[in-house]
């Protein structure tokens, strides 16, 4: 959520730094709500002086014997006004809200300026797209081949873009489950979390899922919880409402979590596979920063998903993510790219994104500094990555001529083999 005093304080820098997302954004109704609710404030302020005034007068006419029943009935009246005033300030406060809660974070000044994903500069590249003397062929047809994914079971056993891993299918992903979580940990200093797969709407508007994409999110009926869309929701709310020390941050925590969604808008888009499903596993990093280190710590946990394409041996590229692409509640974010053989294309397998205090001040995650100054959190977070993609991903760049699969090194103790 935006900073009403830094709204208030550069109107125009604010307007300016939204219409970089999209020309019709701007936040001239909470400017107007605010200086309605300041007024009111000002009134109600006023009223209750003259309140504690006059309340003060009765005491003294009491003392004197004075009548005091027309200046009791003004107290009175007084304060049926300033409930009045009090009820539309609540008003006001409540409508400022929500429209902050709708705001999308305003883009860093070095994100791209761009009008759509095709305005994304590429920032690297690693390792060369596959090439093949043979006539590959791409995942979902070697996944039912080999028995590895039962995507027409998956269909019957829930709905169309769910999945059924089986055999050596499953044990696959769990490898590469396993392998994340153990690089995060063991080599880049991460907390492990394993955490509820549901959360509740201040869980998710504190990450900014709620309310503008409430159509997106799974609800439990008659139940104030929603599906994970992301480890990201459960992970940053954990020190929600709280106060942490200095000292305590950094902090890095990765999860792993099954991820649910609806995806109510790609109707039509990546039909076949596994790249566009309901429900898919992902293993998350997350970092609590100070404002001062958090560009640094972006740019290092976007470096920890790259060693996670790297170890695989799975060829990628780094992308720049332009003003009209970013995540609602990213200021700057990179994309991380799989080359798939079956788009002849790169896909994204990781979004690594700082937030700035958007989502900290949304979900009131502070600290106290060294000075004794209490402030708001930078959060960032990323994939690392998202499993069932990297599992295409080697599917795929990983074929052989025989119709086997080569396993990565890395997996291979997981594995037990080199190949299936």
């Amino acid at each position: 959520m935006l900073d009403i005093k830094l709204i208030r304080e550069n109107p125009e820098k604010i307007n300016e730094l939204l219409k970089r997302r999209n020309p019709e954004l701007s936040i001239d109704k909470v400017l107007e709500i605010d200086a309605d609710r300041r007024k009111i404030q000002a009134e109600a302020d006023e009223l209750r002086s003259k309140r504690k005034n006059e309340s003060q007068k009765i005491g003294l006419m009491k003392k004197n014997g004075e009548n005091t029943d027309a200046i009791q009935e003004e107290v009175r009246a007084l304060g049926d006004e300033i409930k009045a005033l009090e009820e539309k300030q609540i008003e006001l406060d409540n409508a400022q809200k929500d429209l902050l809660l709708h705001i999308p974070n305003i883009p860093d000044e070095t994100t791209p300026i761009g009008k759509s994903e095709d305005d994304n500069p590429t920032v690297s590249t690693w390792g060369e797209p596959t090439k093949f003397d043979f006539e590959f062929k791409p995942h979902w047809d070697l996944c039912e081949e080999k028995n590895l994914v039962d995507f027409e079971r998956g269909v019957k056993l829930s709905q169309s873009r769910f999945t059924l891993y089986r055999g050596k299918g499953a044990k696959l992903e769990r490898a590469i489950i396993q392998f994340f979580l153990d690089l995060h940990t063991e080599k880049h200093g991460y907390e492990e979390i394993l955490p509820p797969f549901m959360a509740n709407a201040a869980t998710m508007t504190g990450t900014g899922q709620l309310p503008k994409f409430k159509e997106d999110m799974y609800k439990c009926v008659d139940e104030d919880l929603y599906l994970i869309p992301t480890a990201e929701v459960p992970v940053t709310n954990i020190y929600a409402g709280e106060i942490l020390s200095e000292d305590d941050l950094p902090k890095y925590m990765t999860a792993y979590t099954p991820c649910f969604r609806r995806e109510a808008g790609s109707a039509g888009k990546d039909t076949r596979g596994l790249i566009r499903v309901h429900q898919f596993n992902k293993v998350e990093m997350v970092k609590l920063t100070t404002p001062e280190s958090s560009p640094e710590e972006h740019e290092k946990l976007t470096q920890d998903a790259e060693q996670c394409l790297k170890m695989l041996g799975l060829p990628f590229r780094r992308v720049a993510l332009c003003t009209a692409d970013i995540g609602f509640s990213a200021n700057k974010c990179y994309d991380l790219e799989v080359w798939l053989p079956s788009y002849n294309n790169y896909k994204e397998i990781s979004s690594c994104s700082n937030y700035g205090d958007y989502q900290a001040r949304r979900a009131n995650i502070r600290y106290r500094n060294k000075e004794g100054k209490v402030q708001f959190v930078h959060t960032i977070n990323g994939s690392g990555l998202a499993v069932g993609r990297t599992f295409a991903a080697i599917v795929e760049n990983f074929q052989q001529a025989d119709g086997t699969i080569l396993i990565p090194e890395v997996l291979q103790k997981y594995m037990g083999t080199d190949r299936i």
